[in-house]
């Protein structure tokens, strides 16, 4: 009887453990599954519960995603997006069953449920008021965002714009076109959302995608300042007017073929660093590239930020130099072709790098944590995220970025009393389709506040579209709008 008893009670305890050990692994391993599976109805109810926190620009002074007290029962809570598609790739949509955008990243601020809300959430839970989130003000500069957002979208053509603060880090446009509106996407109803989405989703211009992070383009002659870095910091000796080979055509090794300069224009046979970023041409810069060799083009890359995994806190693809195959495609690569490819974020890096003496700083999206009760939370401090050049070097290339503004191919960016440092770039598809079309620039050289990228993808850009007919008049907008003139 003894042993019978013991048995059982053996068995009680093995399937008390194995029930606790279910309990345990439901409420910790599954319980983030759970909440957030579609077929969880209270899970659908409880996220229009929340009084979740707004979403801001300026300091707090420009709303762009509040929450709207409906009084329904049922969906207590509803989402709003005021200023519409100019921010929508940025602040995302909160929808019935996810979030995207700033509305994803910061969620756990937004809904009250990170752990620096805990205090507040008990609170409400005992005086029995909605649960209430906290706001997420961002860097954005609503002026010049929009302005961005009105000068790319008018032109019909596909595209981005990002501005950085080249001393801290903060993004100041981050601009994708074609946009959508969010407020569709963000109504409590599943069969409205999900038809909202499945329109956008089929739409040939792909309008959800953010140009400015999630897609890579070949860089073009922008990415001759990365290669004119490499080239510099090989050897303290050169400068901006040091002088280099530029054949009308440079022969490539393994190859049959040569590489020309742009619609076949003649540099001279030799020029200075500063004459041949100025007319942009290719076969000096190919050269440097094809001398320098891939190890030491890859690193002057990587010290600007490129193939560095970014969170911003929206995830952010990495760039790319691509693969070693040999001297031919180093000598495109370093013209910013070949298997080159950069987001938009990345070029504009590459000026604030340039323009802040050579130090690359971190891109940030949020610039502070505002809790229900008006108190700050969180805020971001500015970090660096490498050297990519040293001062020395930073001054040589602006010296050589102001001459394409001044008398060169960035003219359209000049700015009254300001000046201004710039590199357009065309950067070459497939055979028999339109270019690319790209402008990096900073300003006022003398002490930057601004640093941007802009991109025209092809395919929208015109047959024969340059950066410095589509892209540097963009730029020249947004930085007069950062500076406030």
């Amino acid at each position: 009887m003894n042993g019978t008893l013991k048995r059982v009670a053996i068995a009680c305890l093995v399937m008390f453990g194995l029930l606790m050990a279910n309990v345990t692994y439901l409420g910790a391993v599954k319980a983030e599954d759970l909440r957030t599976d579609s077929r969880n109805v209270r899970a659908f109810y409880a996220r229009y519960a929340v009084d979740r926190g707004w979403i801001t620009a300026d300091d707090g002074k420009t709303t762009l995603a509040k929450t709207v007290d409906t009084r329904n029962a049922t969906f207590r809570f509803a989402r709003e997006y005021p200023l519409g598609k100019a921010f929508a790739h940025v602040v995302g949509y909160f929808a019935p069953e996810n979030s995207t955008g700033i509305e994803g990243a910061e969620r756990r601020f937004l809904d009250g449920s990170h752990p620096d809300l805990i205090v507040r959430r008990a609170v409400d839970l005992v005086s029995g008021k909605p649960a209430k989130g906290a706001s997420v003000d961002l860097t954005l500069n609503t002026k010049a965002q929009q302005l961005a957002y009105k000068d790319l979208a008018s032109t019909g053509k596909r595209g981005a714009v990002v501005a950085l603060n080249p001393k801290t880090g903060a993004i100041l446009t981050m601009v994708s076109v074609p946009s959508y509106d969010p407020n569709p996407l963000a109504l409590a109803n599943k069969a409205k959302v999900n038809a909202a989405y499945r329109k956008l989703d089929k739409d040939d211009q792909k309008p959800l995608l953010n140009r400015a992070i999630n897609l890579t383009y070949a860089p073009g002659s922008t990415f001759k300042t990365v290669t004119s870095a490499a080239f510099f910091s090989d050897d303290g000796s050169r400068n901006a007017d040091t002088t280099v080979d530029a054949p009308d055509a440079l022969p490539l090794p393994g190859t049959t073929i040569s590489l020309h300069n742009y619609h076949g224009e003649s540099c001279g046979g030799r020029a200075t660093m500063v004459e041949a970023l100025t007319i942009s041409c290719n076969t000096p810069f190919a050269k440097i590239g094809m001398d320098l060799g891939y190890d030491k083009m890859k690193e002057q890359a990587a010290k600007f930020g490129v193939g560095a995994p970014l969170s911003i806190p929206l995830l952010v693809t990495p760039s790319d130099i691509g693969p070693d195959q040999g001297k031919a495609a180093l000598a495109k690569t370093s013209i910013g072709q070949q298997d080159n490819q950069m987001t938009p974020l990345q070029m504009a890096m590459v000026a604030a790098g340039i323009a802040n003496q050579g130090t690359v700083m971190k891109p940030y999206l949020v610039n502070k944590i505002v809790g229900p009760d008006g108190g700050e939370i969180d805020s971001t401090r500015p970090d660096e995220l490498s050297e990519a050049v040293t001062p020395e070097v930073a001054a040589e290339l602006t010296k050589m970025m102001t001459n394409v503004v001044q008398h060169g191919t960035g003219t359209a960016a000049q700015l009254p009393g300001i000046t201004v440092a710039g590199k357009t770039g065309t950067a070459e598809t497939a055979p028999g389709q339109p270019s690319h079309a790209w402008f990096i620039a900073f300003a006022p050289v003398e002490d930057p506040k601004v640093a941007v990228a802009v991109f025209v993808e092809s395919g929208s850009a015109g047959s024969d579209a340059t950066g410095g007919q589509i892209a540097a008049p963009i730029a020249h907008d947004v930085m007069q709008a950062v500076l406030g003139q």
